[in-house]
């Protein structure tokens, strides 16, 4: 007897986050949640394992329970934790959201490092790759399908300046989406991408601080200069991504996979 569905998403220790607006989003339509993300204790760009508490336990006020398993997604045997302890912990594995990313390397392609490349690739490719492979390891066991969701980017489809190894990586994970969808599909297992374009969380917020100075803006027209060239005429927020993710993780989105989903008020149409 299977219990309420249970959602992972990788990423989503940080206060303000996307990985928060998810896992919110899912424990109001009645998933169990599990947070998760590295340790990165003293470090600005990452979690903290006490950070990561706190936003559980903000999750758990919505009546849902929720347990909290730190994840390094570069690693194998972090990863197959993970899902094990969520396995073990609710005894079954029905959502992963991929939403685990560097973003904060950004300069020109000329003076990125190898380590910065490297770092940027195993963050946010290759962890989505380990991820899932462990996910629908669990999936297939239990016979009882699942959804893979992948958070991509408006980066996954164009370019950008000064943002090599993240637009890199954000292409690899819709190819991956794609075949990933083929090889999971007999299974039952759904996989999509969802691509969201500029949303201001603390990722964001570092952005929105390069990208004005590199532009020689203040940051407030630099944001207006944005929500101008969006046809919907606004900046996107968390809500806006979260709501496509628990559509795809739906009963509703069954027969969808293998899409890579624009959540960009139209800004990017292809």
């Amino acid at each position: 007897m299977r219990g309420k569905k249970v959602a992972v998403c990788t990423g989503s220790g940080r206060h303000g986050g996307l990985g928060e607006a998810i896992l919110k989003r899912l424990g109001e339509d009645g998933y169990r949640l599990v947070v998760t993300d590295i340790d990165g204790a003293g470090d600005d760009h990452l979690s903290s394992n006490s950070e990561m508490e706190s936003v559980a336990e903000g999750l758990r006020s919505l009546g849902t329970e929720v347990i909290c398993q730190p994840c390094d997604v570069r690693s194998p045997e972090s990863v197959n934790q993970l899902f094990e302890t969520v396995a073990s912990t609710f005894g079954q594995v029905d959502v992963l959201v991929n939403n685990a990313g560097i973003g904060y390397v950004m300069k020109d392609t000329r003076d990125v490092s190898l380590e910065e490349w490297q770092l940027v690739i195993d963050v946010t490719l290759s962890g989505v790759f380990l991820c899932t492979q462990a996910a629908a390891r669990h999936m297939e066991s239990a016979a009882a399908g699942g959804r893979i969701i992948n958070i991509a980017s408006q980066a996954a489809k164009s370019g950008f300046p000064h943002m090599a190894p993240y637009c890199a990586a954000k292409h690899g994970v819709i190819g991956l989406t794609r075949t990933a969808a083929i090889d999971f599909g007999a299974a039952g297992i759904t996989v999509n991408a969802v691509c969201p374009n500029h949303v201001t969380t603390g990722l964001g917020s570092a952005q929105n601080t390069y990208f004005s100075a590199f532009k020689g803006m203040t940051e407030k027209d630099y944001l207006e200069e944005m929500a101008a060239r969006i046809p919907l005429q606004r900046i996107g927020i968390a809500a806006d991504t979260a709501a496509i993710c628990a559509f795809l993780a739906s009963d509703e989105a069954s027969f969808i996979t293998g899409e890579a989903i624009n959540v960009s008020g139209g800004e990017e149409m292809h």
